[in-house]
């Protein structure tokens, strides 16, 4: 960046945060749901005398969060006194508070208060916090918080961002990192791409293969990306865990059945018998896929999973399911159209019923449920009112650009848990401004603007008993042109905050002019950071 244009941009945000940062809501992204905001200048004030009272029996880590948002805004270091009555800061795990995600935070002569039923939901109270110190500008300059009253929980309790080192791998700094960004603003759950035609990114202990083979597709590199790596089970332990102490949960994808050149480089007997003698270049081939009649497929995978589900403590594991291509696989292979003969079926794309029949119970046998993109097109068996190929206990998430009012219904009729994360609104791969970066516009992708990410609603507008199967939503980051982590973190944000206040805001608290405003502190603090961002310069006005 040049002098100029670095010059520019500060005198940007010092207008845009002088002119909008004056009270401690001007920087809350999300918008908590129930807000009651002093009217009389009432201030409490910390000093070198102000104390930390807690009861939580393992508060390491809340209490080093607490320090650090209090030092980084006020240079003060309050310790522990459990005896104080005043001047405090307290932090109370409630029992009486029943809901995951539910806090409350208040300001009062004697201090600030911070009660949740988890240490995950007091780090949440945290992070608002944080944000009242980066909104009131003013007043946190003085070492004062305004009096507030905050009694908040999510509108969705699945609040995810998809990132995919399959494609272009992340060292596991970049990941914590990343983690760090997103746990701002109230995601909790970070689902990591891990397989596809680009590469095996996860250690199976069992097929070693998978990453000797499959995580390397240019000789020689360096194993810490953007072409080359893989997650060791010890490293992928270090990230959940670091993870789960900033209420953020770690969801694996491993891409079946298309998608697989990964796997298939490795071992290419459990492709189609056809395709066993092609070369499988990382990154170059694609359109092949695991064969729906090799029992070995099923095999392997028993023990992919076995493997999965043990390292990884959440109860989901994302496998796929779309973008297959079944015309240039199961529908030119012997052995699959044996498969359909037996079956009595039709066509080809009816074999994945029976594939994700085999791989499904190895997930439930596991312990987990699994999660699957919703294909309403010819992937699957086509679905309509009275035909969804879904298994019931598998959650899908809409994705296809237009076909989500369609997915909505359907999954509603059938029963099935949704979540949301369609193309036109969270799909952060997609250009952020006509013209932005367009080198790395590779695929002639549309454009998301800021404001169109702001105005997805997770339940469409529908009546409440019309949504209440949507979970949660997704922001993803298809990886095919984002080589490293400041390219990751620019496409992220600000979009990402946006698709955090549909997750978390009920739509009566949200508005798009408020957010506009309350946008620019927190850019400001990511830059200060060290987070690439996007500078949304088309929304400020009166910039000329």
């Amino acid at each position: 960046m040049n002098i100029k244009v670095l010059f520019v941009t500060a005198a940007l945000f010092a207008t845009a945060i002088v002119s909008t940062a004056q009270d401690n809501t001007s920087a809350l992204i999300p918008m908590p749901n129930h807000i009651v905001k002093s009217n009389k200048g009432e201030v409490f004030t910390l000093n070198t005398r102000t104390s930390i009272k807690t009861n939580l029996p393992d508060s390491a880590f809340v209490i080093s969060e607490l320090k650090r948002i209090i030092a980084r805004h006020m240079q003060l270091s309050p310790q522990i006194d459990n005896s104080a009555r005043k001047n405090i800061i307290e932090i109370i795990k409630d029992s009486c508070i029943k809901e995951e995600e539910h806090y409350t935070l208040s300001v009062d002569k004697k201090g600030i208060h911070i009660k949740a039923n988890s240490e995950g939901t007091i780090f949440l109270a945290l992070q608002t916090l944080d944000q009242i110190l980066i909104g009131d500008i003013h007043n946190t300059a003085l070492h004062k918080v305004e009096h507030v009253f905050i009694d908040d929980k999510p509108r969705y309790a699945h609040r995810a961002i998809m990132i995919d080192p399959a494609r272009h791998f992340l060292p596991v700094s970049d990941v914590k990192f990343f983690i760090d960004q997103m746990a701002r603003f109230k995601f909790n759950k970070l689902q990591i791409h891990l397989t596809d035609d680009q590469g095996w990114r996860i250690e199976i202990k069992s097929h070693p293969k998978l990453t000797e083979i499959g995580a390397s597709r240019v000789p020689n590199g360096s194993n810490q990306g953007p072409d080359n790596g893989y997650y060791t089970q010890e490293q992928m332990r270090e990230i959940i865990e670091y993870a789960d102490k900033r209420n953020v949960e770690i969801i694996p994808e491993i891409d079946i059945p298309g998608h697989s050149v990964a796997i298939l480089a490795a071992y290419p007997h459990l492709g189609c018998e056809f395709r066993h003698n092609e070369t499988k270049n990382l990154g170059k081939t694609t359109n092949m896929m695991l064969c729906a009649a090799c029992d070995e497929v099923y095999s392997v995978y028993d023990d992919i999973i076995r493997e999965i589900a043990t390292l990884f403590p959440s109860e989901y594991i994302h496998l796929g399911g779309d973008e297959a291509a079944i015309k240039e696989n199961w529908a030119k292979c012997d052995k699959c159209h044996n498969m359909m003969e037996r079956n009595g079926y039709t066509s080809p794309s009816q074999l994945m019923i029976p594939f994700f029949n085999n791989i499904l119970s190895s997930v439930r046998t596991n312990g987990k449920k699994a999660i699957l993109w919703c294909e309403l097109d010819n992937i699957w068996p086509p679905a309509n009112e009275y035909l969804f190929p879904y298994p019931e206990d598998v959650t899908l998430v809409t994705w296809r650009n237009a076909l989500t009012p369609k997915c909505i219904e359907l999954t509603r009729k059938h029963k099935h848990q949704l979540l949301m994360a369609p193309g036109e609104h969270t799909y952060l791969d997609y250009p952020q401004y006509p013209g932005d970066l367009p080198e790395f516009n590779n695929w002639g992708m549309p454009v998301t603007t800021l404001e169109q990410a702001y105005r997805l609603d997770p339940g469409y507008g529908l009546p409440k008993e019309e949504q209440s199967h949507i979970n949660g939503v997704m922001a993803t980051l298809w990886a095919e042109a984002i080589k490293d982590i400041n390219r990751l973190t620019y496409m992220t944000y600000p979009r990402a905050m946006a698709i955090a206040e549909a997750g978390w805001s009920q739509m009566e608290q949200r508005d798009w002019e408020n957010f506009r405003l309350r946008l620019f502190p927190c850019i400001y603090e990511l830059i200060k950071s060290g987070v690439s961002v996007r500078v949304p310069f088309e929304i400020v006005e009166n910039r000329h």
